[in-house]
């Protein structure tokens, strides 16, 4: 029978993974072995079945967490809230660059958000190749559109239950950067590619517990909300990988953002730094969106902090 199959397949996949020993690599600048622990396997869309993509969590001589590695904390927290059934989606924007640093299909003049055309939609056949890569991966991509800025593009990851919402981003990351190679362009996750008067990139994150997708689930929402309040500068720490220095060049009060220095709420406002979508409002229940993460950010590291600070107990306290 299909649940059958199911069962086997996932069976098998999950022995072949334990199967796959730690790896060892140098790391750049130091002569230090590195080891490389598999987490997770996703098919290979480039050299296609039965090879596998295998993502890995560094650990040092010692078998402890590399000091980047946000993934180890993240799935200990995402263990303590596993009952909650935490929901995940994170909308990752990124921006295309020719070789030269120059915007792809730069310059141009016109409408460019969601637009079609040849004088407005640069790179689209990137944006498709990378989708299909993603959907044979085995990754939950659930979306992707065209951004304001032109060259700028946008793909939607989710919804993702714990732990697996940081390492399908991340793969999906990895398989925009390597579907890029192949079309001889760049794509950067800088949060303020072009300055003046366009818009930044994000990674917005969407978030729901069983209670709060249940009916009269707004209630739990709202608490998550005045929690997140209480933590606006220990989340704009981690919201990026420079400790807010990336994302103070985006969140301005302008272009679709809330300031880096206020904190907001508000039903569908986009310039918000939470947004409770407008659907949400009016049925009672459903998610939030969190508009605050740039595009440069580590899925680990904020869902890890969304985890700390609205399902934790004693959230504030444990976020670092």
């Amino acid at each position: 029978s299909a649940s059958c199959f199911v069962l086997f397949y996932f069976t098998y996949l999950l022995y072949f993974l334990v199967d796959i020993p730690e790896w060892d690599f140098c790391q750049q600048g130091s002569s230090t072995e590195m080891l490389l622990a598999p987490v997770c396997m996703f098919r290979d869309p480039f050299i296609l079945d039965p090879n596998k993509l295998i993502l890995c969590e560094v650990l040092n001589h010692t078998k402890e967490p590399a000091e980047s590695n946000h993934r180890n904390s993240c799935n200990k927290v995402m263990e303590k809230v596993k009952d909650l059934h935490p929901w995940f989606g994170m909308e990752q924007e990124y921006t295309l660059l020719g070789v030269d640093g120059h915007p792809y299909g730069w310059p141009r003049l016109g409408l460019y958000q969601c637009s079609v055309g040849s004088d407005r939609a640069f790179g689209r056949d990137i944006v498709d190749c990378h989708y299909k890569a993603c959907l044979y991966a085995g990754i939950k991509i659930s979306g992707t559109n065209a951004e304001v800025m032109p060259s700028q593009w946008e793909f939607q990851v989710g919804p993702c239950e714990g732990i697996e919402m940081g390492d399908h981003l991340w793969m999906a990351r990895f398989l925009l950067h390597r579907v890029c190679e192949d079309f001889g362009v760049v794509a950067t996750l800088d949060p303020k590619p072009m300055t003046g008067d366009w818009n930044g990139a994000g990674c917005h994150i969407n978030v729901s517990t069983l209670q709060m997708r249940e009916e009269g689930g707004i209630e739990h929402i709202d608490k998550a909300i005045e929690k997140l309040s209480k933590c606006h500068a220990e989340h704009i720490r981690v919201y990026d990988p420079r400790g807010g220095e990336d994302n103070k060049r985006r969140l301005t009060g302008r272009h679709e953002t809330a300031s880096i220095n206020d904190f907001s709420a508000g039903v569908a406002n986009r310039g918000a730094s939470i947004r409770i979508p407008r659907q949400v409002g009016q049925e009672k229940c459903g998610y939030f969106e969190d508009r605050r993460p740039a595009a440069n950010c580590d899925p680990y590291a904020v869902t890890c902090a969304m985890a700390r600070t609205c399902m934790l107990e004693k959230g504030k306290d444990e976020l670092e």
